[in-house]
């Protein structure tokens, strides 16, 4: 997994709540088991229109926000089913960053497993964030995990918390696996002493 330390990006405004996974990444694409490919349908049905053209009016189809890194959204984000294809989906498209008021736990958790830091602030600061985000391309956030601060266009900074092992985690760009092969010195003494004090097994 790549390590998430600083990122400087155009944030996307969707000042929506209650965005759950089925918005996300619609039930049609969960048949995958790749992490990849998933991006071009984010936000499938808000996006595209009964006969798959992009609809002009969309967030992510305005030409200032086709390369978004970071989101900015309603509260509640990410509620509904506990699908990891809509994790999947966020970060494939290239968003890495996703900042509300709240989150559903499930999907706050699957952020952590893909790379992909979700960020909650009081209303107030999302607010004033989301109508940073609504300048466009021009205007870049910086978010810094090490220091745990969002640093708005005009330079406004705001604090936030994060768990320090899921921060340790996304520091290091250790998902599941990672996070076992750190331990592979230790498993690899076990097994060897536990083959020898019982060999029969």
């Amino acid at each position: 997994m790549k390590k998430f330390t600083k990122l400087s990006g155009v944030a996307a405004p969707l000042p929506l709540v209650n965005i759950d996974t089925d918005m996300i990444i619609p039930k049609q694409f969960l048949k995958t088991i790749k992490r990849s490919g998933l991006g071009v349908n984010l936000f499938d049905e808000m996006r595209y229109d009964d006969d798959g053209k992009e609809i002009p009016d969309f967030v992510l189809n305005k030409p200032q926000y086709r390369e978004a890194e970071i989101l900015v959204a309603g509260d509640n984000f990410g509620c509904g089913s506990s699908r990891e294809h809509a994790p999947w989906a966020i970060a494939d498209f290239g968003i890495t960053c996703v900042i509300a008021p709240s989150f559903a736990d499930i999907f706050y958790n699957n952020c952590f497993k893909n790379g992909i830091l979700p960020i909650a602030l009081p209303q107030e600061q999302v607010d004033v964030l989301m109508q940073d985000a609504e300048k466009g391309s021009n205007a870049r956030i910086e978010v810094d995990l090490e220091a745990q601060t969002i640093t708005s266009s005009d330079g406004q900074v705001f604090r936030f918390e994060v768990d320090a092992f899921k921060k340790h985690c996304l520091l290091n760009g250790l998902d599941d696996i990672g996070l076992t092969l750190e331990k592979v010195t230790a498993i690899d003494q076990f097994e060897t002493q536990a083959s020898a004090a019982r060999p029969w097994v």
